[in-house]
C-alpha cells in the first residue's frame, strides 16, 4: 500500500509539472522552444494529460498531431519593417526620427554617421525618409512607430542616389552612399482634347509633370482658358526615367509637340545651344519663348478679364487695368521675364504689389500678393520663371488672386491679346545644328508607335 501510495504521488506530481510547462524545452510565451544552439523549435502541447495516458509515463514524449511532426522547425526568423515619413514645413531631419520613434541619443549617433555623404543642414521639406526598426516580436507591424529596436534610415538627396544609415553588431551607425540604377527611356502619347488639354493628355498616358512641361512650353503662345476647342489635338514624345524596379522616377522632359488648334499645327523641338541655354524653338528655329508670359503662375483660373467692369467692392464701373488669376493663397508667381524689379512694396489697393521693368517698352505688375519671396526689392534683378511673390488678398480684393498687368510704353495692354515681343531666333551655325536635331528627332517620333517605348540612353 505505501509503495502504491507513493507512486501516486509521483505520477500526479509529474502529470502536473507536464501540465504546467505545456511544452517541451525553455518555451516563451508564444509557444517556441529552443535548444542549447538557440534554434527555435514549435512542439505540439499534451492535450489533454491525464493519468493513465501512456505518454504520462515518458515526459519526453508528447502526442503527435496528425499534421505536423514533433519538434518541426517554424521559420521564425524575425525581418525588419520599414516606415516612410515626408518632412513637412519646418522639419528637421533630428525633428523627423524624433516624430517616426527614434530616441534622441539614436537619432543623434545616425546624423553624425550620414554627414559623411549628406548635410542635414539641406533636408528640406518634402524629403521622404525610410526608417526601419526590428520588431520586438514577429506579430509587430510597420503600423506601430516604435514597435522596436531603431536600425537605421534611408533618404535620397537626389534621383541618382540613396544614403543609407544602418546599425552594425556594435551597436553604431555608418553611413553608405548607393548609385540607383537609372533607366531613360523615350515615349509617345496623342490625344483629342474633348474638354481640356489636361484631361485629354491624361487619358492618353501623360505622366503629370510631362503634362505640366508641355503646357509650360505653349504658355506664351496660347490662352488655355480661350484657344482650346473641342477637337483640337495633340502629339508628344517625352523622357522617362525609372529605377531598377520599373517604378517612373522622372518625367519632365518633352522632347517634342504639335499641339494643333483650330486645324493649324504648332510644332516645338527641345533644342540646346553651346552656350548651354535649353529651349523650344518651332521649325525655323524661332524660340517658342517670348519675351514675356501671359500668364506668370500655374494652375490659376482666369476670373476677371480686361477692360470696364463693375467693381467688386467699389461697386461702380471702372476700368480693369489687368487680368485677374484665382489661384490657392500662397501660390508661387513667377516673374513674366528678364528684368529689374523698380517698385516692390505696399501700393494702396493693390496690396503687396511689384513691378518690374524688362526693357525700355514693357513692364509688367503683381497686385494682391500675400507676401513676397525671399531677397525680392527694388534694383533686384530677376530672370523669367524666377519665384518673386506668392498669391495673396492684400489691398483691395474679395479672395486670393493674382492681379497682372502689361504696360507697353508705360499704357495698359491687355495680357491675354498684346502681340509679345519674340524671343531668340536661331542663325548660322547654330541654326545648322539645330536643323540637325530636328530632323533626327522627327524620325525618332516616326518610329514609336503611340503608347510605346524605347531605351534612349542608360544612366
Amino acid at each position: 500500500m505505501l509503495l502504491r501510495s507513493v507512486l501516486t504521488v509521483a505520477g500526479i506530481g509529474a502529470a502536473a509539472l507536464l501540465t504546467s510547462a505545456y511544452f517541451i524545452g525553455t518555451a516563451d510565451s508564444r509557444g517556441y522552444s529552443y535548444d542549447e544552439t538557440g534554434r527555435a523549435s514549435k512542439t505540439i502541447g499534451l492535450a489533454p494529460i491525464s493519468l493513465g495516458n501512456p505518454t504520462a509515463a515518458h515526459p519526453g514524449l508528447l502526442m503527435q498531431a496528425p499534421d505536423l511532426p514533433v519538434n518541426e522547425v517554424i521559420n521564425t526568423e524575425i525581418k525588419p519593417v520599414q516606415q516612410k515619413f515626408r518632412a513637412g514645413n519646418g522639419d528637421t531631419l533630428a525633428a523627423l526620427l524624433q516624430r517616426a520613434g527614434v530616441s534622441g541619443k539614436e537619432s543623434h549617433a545616425a546624423i553624425v554617421a550620414i554627414k559623411k555623404h549628406f548635410n542635414p543642414r539641406r533636408f528640406r521639406k518634402g524629403q521622404i525618409v525610410r526608417v526601419s526598426y526590428m520588431p520586438d516580436d514577429t506579430e509587430a507591424t510597420a503600423k506601430a512607430a516604435s514597435v522596436g529596436t531603431f536600425q537605421g534610415f534611408s533618404l535620397r538627396p537626389n534621383l541618382e542616389t540613396e544614403i543609407r544609415v544602418t546599425r552594425g553588431e556594435d551597436g553604431g551607425f555608418a553611413a553608405s552612399k548607393i548609385d540607383r540604377p537609372l533607366k531613360t527611356s523615350i515615349a509617345r502619347a496623342d490625344g483629342v482634347i474633348k474638354s481640356s488639354l489636361y484631361v485629354a493628355g491624361k487619358k492618353a498616358g501623360l505622366p503629370n509633370s510631362s503634362l505640366a512641361e508641355l503646357i509650360r512650353a505653349y504658355s506664351w503662345d496660347v490662352d488655355f482658358q480661350r484657344d482650346i476647342r473641342k477637337g483640337d489635338a495633340f502629339q508628344v514624345m517625352y523622357e522617362r526615367v525609372t529605377d531598377e524596379d520599373g517604378n517612373l522616377v522622372k518625367s519632365n522632359k518633352v522632347i517634342f509637340a504639335t499641339l494643333t488648334l483650330s486645324g493649324k499645327p504648332n510644332t516645338i523641338y527641345r533644342f540646346k545651344t553651346k552656350d548651354g541655354h535649353t529651349n523650344y524653338y518651332n521649325e525655323k528655329g524661332q524660340s517658342a519663348e517670348k519675351a514675356l508670359m501671359r500668364t506668370p503662375i500655374d494652375g490659376a483660373r482666369l476670373s476677371s478679364g480686361y477692360g470696364r467692369r463693375k467693381h467688386p467692392i467699389l461697386g461702380y464701373t471702372k476700368k480693369h487695368t489687368g487680368v485677374d488669376f484665382a489661384a490657392p493663397r500662397g501660390t508661387p508667381i513667377y516673374a513674366a521675364g528678364n528684368g529689374m524689379i523698380t517698385y516692390a512694396g505696399n501700393k494702396g489697393g493693390y496690396g503687396r504689389y511689384i513691378r518690374i521693368r524688362h526693357n525700355a517698352n514693357y513692364s509688367t505688375a503683381y497686385a494682391h500678393m500675400k507676401g513676397f519671396a525671399r531677397g525680392m526689392g527694388k534694383g533686384k534683378r530677376v530672370n523669367q520663371g524666377q519665384v518673386i511673390g506668392y498669391v495673396g488678398t492684400t489691398g483691395r480684393s474679395t479672395g486670393p488672386h493674382l492681379h497682372y498687368e502689361i504696360l507697353r510704353n508705360g499704357r495698359h495692354a491687355n495680357p491675354l491679346r498684346v502681340r509679345m515681343p519674340s524671343g531668340r531666333k536661331l542663325k548660322g551655325d547654330v541654326l545648322k545644328q539645330f536643323t540637325v536635331v530636328r530632323d533626327r528627332i522627327d524620325g525618332q517620333f516616326a518610329s514609336i508607335e503611340t503608347g510605346s517605348r524605347q531605351v534612349a540612353s542608360n544612366n
